[in-house]
């Protein structure tokens, strides 16, 4: 039998509770599984790591076990932890890594041995059923602390209000993995504001402690008064190849206080970037369906790209090496509840 790229532990191994990200390949050289019991099955998993540089999913976790060191969990906890070799580094992944979180199964970047690795992983996860899941993220750029769901079931949405008020609905990027989690069991991705925050870590820890005191979710979706809900319409990325700068004279340049833009309803005219020259057509925005939809969302005056009609972006940053590894931002559009779970 040809050996795991993963390892599954039975309890914590030593030294867990104590490892900074970047020692934690120390105690786990690879990706694992670790499972832990609680007095209610089935179990909740927690992804964390899948990004080196975003700590908060660790953080939480230990703070977490830390809580309950001596009693007994009130639900079984399934840990999932993903790319310690970029935690070693601090870095989103390796030069010779793909992104994690865009290899589960349903990713449009099949064949690498990682991503036959997390096939591998749901595999085990649907062999132990699950109650629900929760992925654990920072970012980069300034953001509220908001769930992200990739179905609109009454579960995933009532997942999401337990975090907050912000919520994203999103069918693209492939190959997250709540997106694959959530053929397993109601799944969310929460972004927690920058790496090393205190507010974002309490706020994951007390969110993943709720959802281990849950008995079942409730039966009907929340109030439409309880969250505001939007969807993302395309994901804008730099074209490769080109050198983004931040304040200065770059293919891309990037104004310093970019990323305060984030979930603010910004109006047609409002510069995203400016290009070295006209004609350079830097960034391109694509649907989730994966139509090319620049000209629907940005429009060249000059030097620079602007919105071509008002709307929201999400997750700008000013971090030009995960820029080029994933994109500049996503667009989004307010939805109505009522028709979202209708839908």
């Amino acid at each position: 039998m040809e050996p795991s790229p993963f390892d599954e532990l039975h309890g914590l191994p030593d030294g867990f509770l104590d490892a900074l990200p970047e020692t934690l390949h120390r105690i786990l050289p690879r990706p694992a599984i670790i499972r832990l019991p609680g007095l209610r099955q089935p179990a909740l998993a927690v992804v964390l790591m899948l990004h080196g540089n975003e700590p908060v999913g660790l953080q939480a976790v230990q703070r977490l076990l830390r809580r309950y060191a001596g009693r007994a969990l009130p639900r079984a906890l399934t840990l999932v932890v993903g790319n310690v070799r970029a935690a070693a580094l601090g870095q989103r992944h390796l030069d010779d890594q793909p992104d994690f979180n865009r290899i589960w199964p349903g990713t449009e970047h099949p064949g690498s041995p990682e991503a036959a690795m997390f096939g591998r992983i749901i595999e085990r996860l649907q062999q132990d059923r699950l109650f629900a899941a929760i992925d654990l993220h920072n970012n980069t750029g300034r953001n509220p602390h908001y769930a992200c769901v990739n179905r609109l079931g009454n579960a995933f949405l009532s997942l999401a209000a337990m975090f907050g008020r912000t919520v994203v609905y999103f069918t693209r990027p492939r190959g997250v993995a709540s997106m694959a989690l959530a053929g397993l069991a109601p799944s969310v991705t929460l972004e927690c504001g920058h790496p090393g925050e205190e507010a974002g870590i309490a706020h994951a820890t007390e969110f993943v402690d709720t959802v281990l005191q849950l008995e079942r979710f409730p039966e009907h979706a929340p109030a439409a008064q309880a969250i505001e809900i939007f969807h993302t319409v395309a994901q804008v990325r730099v074209r490769p190849g080109l050198h983004i700068g931040v304040g200065t004279s770059a293919d891309v340049t990037l104004e310093p206080g970019l990323d305060e833009l984030n979930f603010q309803m910004l109006p047609t005219g409002t510069r995203l970037v400016r290009q070295a020259r006209a004609g350079l057509n830097a960034l391109i925005a694509t649907a989730p369906d994966g139509r090319d939809v620049t000209r629907e969302y940005l429009d060249e005056v000059g030097p620079d790209l602007l919105l071509r009609q008002p709307i929201m972006p999400s997750m700008l940053t000013l971090d030009t090496r995960v820029i080029a590894q994933d994109c500049l931002c996503y667009l989004m559009e307010p939805m109505d509840l009522r028709q979202a779970t209708r839908s």
